[in-house]
């Protein structure tokens, strides 16, 4: 029983933490919706950024670079600076962003560790169930933006 309930405690903290994405993705991802949410035109400081988003100031400058080098975000420096959108938040999708800072493929490792890339030809026994998984996710990330993302939705009651 104890063994039951530990690993179901194991299970719960994985889950609650875990997404199929790097850190540096997800925060990518926190700061492009956050920019999508501002009204019009508006600006907004990096630190009131790394504040609301909860990134440290530090790692959200350099996500920042690299967002602004691809032409995804506008950095303006000054008083009146800060960052907004570089596009409209419906033409970014998510496989944009998460593709500056991870490898986005379809094909994968083995998941089981075998010394091979699965496929079909030469399939482990997870292969596939993990490539329906796998194919659902690169789904997401080709047809999400970050528009549809950005929209704040009424929690359900129960």
């Amino acid at each position: 029983m104890l063994t039951v309930v530990l690993a179901c405690a194991i299970v719960d903290i994985y889950m609650e933490k875990s997404t199929m994405l790097t850190a540096t993705s997800e925060y990518a991802l926190r700061a492009l919706v956050k920019l999508a949410q501002l009204p019009g035109e508006e600006m907004i400081f990096g630190q009131t950024l790394s504040t609301q988003c909860r990134i440290p100031a530090n790692y959200l400058s350099k996500l920042m670079l690299v967002l602004r080098n691809s032409g995804l975000v506008e950095a303006v420096r000054g008083s009146h600076g800060g960052y907004r959108l570089g596009k409209p938040a419906r033409e970014i999708c998510i496989v944009d962003v998460v593709s500056l800072f991870e490898n986005v493929k379809s094909e994968t490792k083995c998941l089981l560790g075998e010394d091979h890339d699965c496929s079909d030809e030469e399939a482990c026994s997870a292969h596939v169930k993990y490539r329906r998984v796998r194919l659902a996710y690169i789904d997401f990330l080709t047809t999400t933006t970050i528009a549809s993302i950005a929209k704040k939705k009424p929690l359900k009651k129960k």
